[in-house]
């Protein structure tokens, strides 16, 4: 579980913007299909930007929201899938990578194989879970489920210490939930209660199928209530999504020893050991609460209620592995009830995601090579620079700060590490063994080789080269212990950036995006971080106060907004307020990027389309955020999502930037309108 500030901002490349001269004969960007012109502008932006997208992209029965990035993602999974039907056709050197992801494609898709297995494949962990039968044998198993990548009670991984970032310590995290977050558990409403439900059916089916009832000779449906109530214990002990926001209220750097003494059933000593740490001195303990509950339900709770608990964990683990009856039992819940999907991916695109969290840095290599060449990453790290200056520019205007914490601030913009396309060096696989034995067999040695590989970092310098994200991935994010921002090549295509487009768009998009990445650094948590990834007060007082104070009318703006009517459902503004001051940002730092391209002549000043170029920006930035959702996804979503939705990225974020409301001339009684002394404008 790194400690990142992910995005979901998806955009493309081919060439940067504000690096070229205007070219005459370009296009304005502006899709005019993708226009609702039956809607004003300054009453619902949203709707008259990507109204038109939305009608020509219906949801269909395998999404549970389907938007421009998303349409991207679906298109790299097609071109991945190419690739490794390529491979895969090929003679291949035993062993070798191309090898592996032929074998593991081949298993994946071969549903034959996979209905004769049946509950096969994990009899072995259903019996040796089965046979436990002391507290001490439990406790032992504890590790060896955790190095297999089975998610009892809480987790284990490397991240950099809080306070000094070139280490990587060892860090302890809460988990062990089926439903996810604690709410699903302790929410006392209707909504809540349909979700407990559905999931507990769920897991009764899976418990049938998998066998372990009759191993032990217990109906499914009282081991279903032996670990929901299990489960609703460990919920009750969890942090909130908010307390998870604060990197001081999960910082608790404990000496081992005082871990051992924090959870004595745990046995830490001997955890460590077996997860290859034998030499463990010092951990970050996240939520010590928690840890300390974990204890006392390995010492005090029913030896068969943590044996069933065990046995469910796996159970929901291997059940994307194993047959169709296992998988659709598991869709049923996470796809049908939780997001409102009709149906489930098609198993090619499962495999290809199967082999992407397999062989990650293996496909993105071949995808690299024929998707991305190296001038589009050199081009992409001009545009950065842009928008580092633009905002460099915006803090020294900044009037909330002072000259102190603003020479800081541009220390740390100045230390900002870009990262585009694909890393120096690729990942080593060769101890990674992948056979034609069973799907669910090599998932387990494919864990087994990732938390090896994860926890040898452990009290090893942090590698400032490494990538939180395969290149193929259709993301981005900013990282706050190494300040780094990284866009991999999956976004960095059209339809997100269109070279024969007006730059103008192209600000809107990409621009917005990387200022998006750049302001992560400066927000409510990133800001907590000093130039050098440390966990550090930089802030003079009263300018920290100031940023709270104008970070909290953002936070109550958009936990206002009401995202559906039936369950009536809030936006919930505190918990997705590091991604509401990015989208802020961002917009500022790029238009002011445009506007700079204008007076340098990069970018046309003609009316396009019908559209100036300030009207095209905020077009194509709109753009970027269309989609359609189901209402189930919407509430999924708003519990689970630190992003605001799409359509609130639009609506919510728009009336607090001046120049929107400028450009569209939206004025007071207007639904788009914010007063100016109540819009938010901190970076």
């Amino acid at each position: 579980m790194k400690k990142i500030f992910l995005t979901i901002m998806t955009v493309g490349l081919v060439a940067a913007c504000g690096t070229k001269k205007q070219d005459a004969g370009l296009s304005s960007g502006i899709d005019l299909n993708n226009l609702d012109t039956t809607m004003s502008p300054v009453e619902d932006f949203y709707q008259y930007a990507c109204g038109g997208w939305m009608k020509n992209h219906p949801l269909d029965a395998e999404h549970s929201r389907y938007g421009s990035f998303d349409k991207l993602g679906e298109d790299n999974v097609e071109q991945l899938n190419g690739i490794i039907k390529d491979v895969a056709a090929k003679q291949n050197e035993s062993g070798s990578n191309a090898d592996k992801v032929a074998t593991l494609y081949a298993i994946a898709m071969d549903s034959v194989k996979l209905q004769q297995q049946g509950a096969e494949p994990i009899q072995a962990l259903m019996n040796e879970i089965a046979a436990l039968k002391t507290r001490d044998q439990i406790v032992a198993e504890l590790p060896t489920l955790h190095m297999q990548g089975v998610g009892a009670f809480f987790g284990l991984f490397n991240e950099a210490h809080p306070d000094n970032s070139k280490l990587q310590i060892a860090w302890l995290y809460q988990g062990g939930l089926g439903m996810g977050d604690r709410d699903y558990y302790l929410k006392d409403d209707e909504e809540n209660s349909k979700f407990r439900s559905a999931y507990k059916e769920m897991m009764t089916q899976l418990f049938a199928l998998s066998g372990y009832d009759k191993l032990v000779s217990l109906p499914a449906d009282k081991l279903t209530n032996m670990v929901f109530a299990l489960e609703t214990r460990l919920a009750k002990s969890h942090f909130d999504k908010l307390e998870n926001r604060d990197p001081y209220k999960t910082k608790h750097i404990m000496q081992v020893a005082d871990v051992v003494k924090l959870a004595p059933a745990v046995k830490f000593k001997d955890y460590f050991a077996a997860m290859s740490l034998p030499s463990l001195q010092q951990l970050n303990v996240c939520q010590p609460q928690y840890i300390t509950e974990v204890s006392k339900v390995l010492a005090s709770e029913n030896v068969e209620t943590i044996k069933a608990y065990y046995a469910w964990k796996v159970v929901l683990m291997a059940a994307p592995y194993l047959s169709d009856d296992f998988v659709n039992a598991r869709f049923e819940y996470y796809g049908r009830v939780r997001s409102g999907l009709e149906q489930n991916r098609p198993r090619w695109k499962r495999a290809v995601s199967t082999i992407e969290g397999t062989l990650g840095e293996v496909l993105g290599q071949l995808y690299c090579e024929k998707y991305f060449p190296k001038e589009n990453k050199d081009r992409m790290v001009t545009l950065v620079e842009n928008l580092r200056s633009a905002l460099a520019v915006r803090i020294k205007n900044a009037e909330w700060m002072d000259s102190e914490t603003k020479e800081r601030a541009l220390d740390k913009l100045a230390a900002v590490i870009v990262k585009i396309g694909y890393p120096d060096t690729w990942r080593d696989y060769s101890g990674l063994e992948i056979k034609d034995d069973s799907y669910f067999a090599n998932i387990i040695r494919s864990n087994v080789f990732d938390m090896q590989y994860m926890l040898s970092k452990v009290d090893k310098p942090t590698n400032p080269q490494e990538w939180l994200m395969t290149p193929q991935t259709v993301n981005a994010y900013y990282n706050p212990t190494t300040n780094e921002i990284c866009f991999p090549a999956g976004i960095l295509q059209p339809p997100f950036f269109n070279v024969n487009a007006d730059d103008a768009a192209n600000y809107g998009a990409i621009g917005v995006v990387i200022g998006h990445e750049l302001t992560h650094g400066f927000d409510d948590q990133g800001r907590q971080y000093d130039k050098d990834g440390n966990l550090a007060d930089w802030w003079k007082e009263s300018d920290a106060e100031n940023f709270k104070k104008n970070a909290k009318v953002l936070a109550d703006y958009f936990s206002a907004i009401k995202v559906l009517d039936d369950p009536e459902t809030f936006a919930n503004g505190e918990y997705t307020l590091g991604e509401n001051i990015a989208d802020n940002g961002g917009l500022h730092i790029s238009f002011l990027a445009m506007q700079d391209a204008i007076s340098k002549g990069q970018v046309s000043t003609e009316v396009l389309d019908g559209f100036t170029p300030e009207q095209r920006f905020f077009l194509a930035y709109a753009t970027v955020w269309a989609n359609n959702i189901r209402d189930k996804e919407i509430i999924n979503r708003t519990i689970n999502d630190v992003h605001a939705l799409g359509r609130w990225r639009v609506n919510g974020t728009l009336p607090h930037i001046t120049e929107f409301v400028e450009t569209w001339n939206v004025k007071p009684g207007n639904a788009m309108y914010v007063a100016p002394e109540n819009r938010v404008t901190l970076w």
